[in-house]
């Protein structure tokens, strides 16, 4: 599709830095309106997903995947949830494995790749409620979880979903995982790497013969906790190994339902290869948004609504998929 060369976003005045405009919604930003009705469900291979549901009786459905160490309380899901709620739609907002409270019972975790769980999700889902119309929406590794989804099952994907957006998306996983080491990032990689580090000493009570602790504290990048722990647990060689098969790039030609993607110029996390131009303009079906500002997950907006700008453009793209704006 062509790229949208003049997006509507604008940042509030003193707002335009990229890394003020990803940490205030994090530290700054509260959701009311939302109560949320949790379920747990099964996975095929014997753990469980804990699922958060927001209903206003609809036939319409979003299915909101956050990102990394993230959860279905989020101010960005919290917030995504609300503005579709007000628009009446249903949403559902799933919790990776391992972040909804307590560790998952298996070995392994979540990752960029993990599409099997989101058709978990997707398949519970459409069975429990009979939904007519679904969109699927993701931020960062969410974003490039539901990018992957719907490029990996070209024409065979569920008519019922109608349209794909993601916010903040490293798509392009080894680029972003090598720029995030870079010192002006290092705040974010930090933290990171302390909650991903916490969840294998917990994952460690429970399975000590699968995962060995040597190492965990010399850590300081993706590469080596993807090296040691994300590719093993996951049945790839190694960190290149799962960067090459799930990286959300080489999917997009195979979507085939009306997709947006929004990645902010000044997106501290994402490095120019997580702006795939050329892949949306051979797309027929990927819309590609790149505003000056925005951040990482920010698109900040104050108003009597409380709604931020992404929320409202989500909103507008998924009842309307087929009009770029």
């Amino acid at each position: 599709m062509p790229i949208i060369t003049d997006p509507s976003y604008q940042a509030p005045t003193y707002f335009n830095n990229g890394h003020l405009q990803s940490i205030f919604p994090h530290l700054c930003r509260f959701i009311r309106g939302i109560s949320y009705q949790r379920e747990r469900i099964a996975t095929p291979d014997d753990d469980f997903l804990d699922i958060d549901w927001s209903c206003v009786g609809s036939k319409r459905a979003i299915i909101l995947s956050h990102g990394l160490e993230g959860s279905s309380r989020q101010p960005y899901i919290l917030g995504m949830a609300r503005a579709f709620n007000r628009q009446g739609w249903d949403a559902i907002a799933w919790n990776f494995r391992g972040c909804s409270g307590e560790p998952n019972q298996q070995v392994r975790a979540y990752h960029s790749g993990a599409t099997d769980d989101l058709e978990t999700i997707i398949q519970h889902v459409f069975n429990k409620r009979g939904y007519q119309e679904i969109a699927l929406i993701g931020f960062s590794l969410g974003g490039n979880l539901t990018l992957k989804y719907v490029g990996e099952r070209e024409n065979s994907i569920d008519k019922r979903i109608l349209s794909a957006i993601t916010f903040s998306v490293p798509c392009q996983l080894k680029g972003s995982a090598y720029h995030l080491d870079r010192s002006e990032n290092r705040i974010y990689l930090s933290r990171f790497m302390r909650q991903l580090k916490n969840k294998v000493k917990a994952k460690h009570k429970l399975y000590p013969e699968h995962i060995n602790l040597t190492d965990l504290h010399k850590m300081k990048s993706f590469r080596a906790f993807d090296d040691c722990y994300t590719a093993p647990w996951h049945g790839f060689k190694n960190a290149e190994d799962y960067w090459e098969n799930c990286s959300a790039t080489q999917f997009i030609q195979g979507i085939r339902i009306p997709t947006l993607l929004i990645n902010a110029k000044n997106d501290p996390f994402l490095p120019e290869s997580c702006y795939p131009y050329q892949q949306a303009l051979q797309s027929d079906y990927l819309h590609l948004e790149t505003p000056n500002s925005g951040g990482h997950v920010g698109f900040i907006s104050f108003n009597r609504s409380g709604t931020y700008w992404s929320e409202q453009r989500a909103v507008e793209f998924a009842e309307n998929p087929l009009t770029v704006s």
